[in-house]
């Protein structure tokens, strides 16, 4: 059987995709490329360029491809846009989530893994780390456009011969420990990207959005996974609804939270290189403290996470960074491989 992966010339979506085919999985993509590069998709996997709500298109794809599952990435994620322009939100994540959902179970594919986020958590009242039964009171566009699109999975897995797995992200960072894939966008908000850049002079200086929080340093904390941890949880995710299990909505997060200023102090240590900080106001939409509750995932799914240090994670970005910093052709003399180097 082959795995439809949407979004998987992306950041998360290629690196999901060098996990299923060094699975032995086949593998479809789909990807408009808005924010994916062609070039980041594994090449044993077959590609379509276009859009998850062309119906036309996905008819084709299911067509010339056994199709049983779906791990659904493509969507937007920036929350400070989704409060700019919330209707595109609307669209891209939910609107267009649903037209895939209704294209999957015409065709009869049983299987859906959908890309969450602990946005739809919206400010919790304590520090604890949250659980699935939280309350879920997302306080931003996007967070509501996720939690929307979970609602109608929890719809359609009751009425139809169809079944998912929801994974709420916490915060994604790293890069494939093969050097294979990692983030790549240009002008990418994610806050150990964006200091990896400030370290190797990509970037001028990094923004930090509050320094008021009711937080260790007063700045906010979060939980950081890596991305090959996250992955190997969508593997098996789709795992257990091949095995017939229940519909399943779990966190994807360590349990263990980090300041901006720990993760900008932690990239300076491993890289050696101190940058320009600049203190910002809070931005909307921004909590104090999210932390994870993972313990439904490591016990319905087995994953065990296995890159779960902020040292690790900041190596690994860093090293993409170098990577990308030739390819593009950019100065990058004094620039040396660090994944493997001792902490400074």
């Amino acid at each position: 059987m082959t795995v439809l992966v949407t979004g998987g010339a992306g950041y998360i979506g290629s690196h999901m995709v060098w996990k299923l085919v060094d699975a032995g999985e086949d593998v479809v993509v789909l990807d408009r490329l808005s924010t994916g590069f062609r070039w980041a998709v594994a090449p044993a996997a077959r590609f379509y360029l276009g859009d998850v709500a062309d119906d036309v298109l996905l008819q084709k794809i299911f067509a010339e491809n056994d199709i049983d599952a779906i791990i659904h990435f493509a969507g937007s994620a920036v929350v400070p846009v989704s409060i700019e322009d919330p209707l595109a939100y609307y669209d891209n994540n939910t609107g267009k989530t649903r037209a895939l959902m209704a294209a999957a179970i015409k065709a009869g594919i049983r299987h859906f893994v959908f890309s969450s986020t602990a946005a739809v958590y919206g400010p919790q009242g304590s520090d604890e780390p949250v659980r699935e039964n939280a309350v879920l009171c997302p306080d931003t566009p996007y967070g509501q456009s996720k939690l929307m699109s979970e609602w109608m999975l929890r719809d359609a897995a009751a009425a139809y011969d169809f079944n998912y797995v929801a994974l709420r992200y916490f915060n994604v960072a790293g890069a494939d420990p093969k050097g294979r894939a990692g983030q790549s966008t240009e002008g990418a908000t994610h806050l150990i990207k964006v200091a990896c850049e400030a370290a190797l002079g990509r970037r001028r200086q990094v923004n930090i959005y509050g320094t008021d929080y009711p937080t260790h340093d007063g700045t906010g904390v979060r939980d950081y996974i890596h991305v090959a941890d996250l992955v190997e949880a969508h593997l098996m995710a789709l795992q257990h609804l091949r095995r017939g299990g229940r519909p399943l909505v779990a966190n994807c997060g360590y349990g263990t939270g980090y300041s901006v200023l720990d993760v900008l102090n932690m990239v300076m240590r491993v890289y050696g290189r101190s940058f320009k900080i600049h203190m910002a106001p809070r931005r909307p939409g921004d909590a104090g403290s999210v932390v994870a509750d993972a313990t439904l995932a490591h016990r319905e799914l087995g994953w065990t996470p296995k890159h779960n240090s902020l040292e690790q994670i900041v190596r690994s970005s860093l090293d993409w960074e170098i990577y990308l910093a030739h390819r593009a052709g950019f100065d990058a003399s004094g620039l040396q491989k660090i994944f493997a180097a001792p902490s400074i």
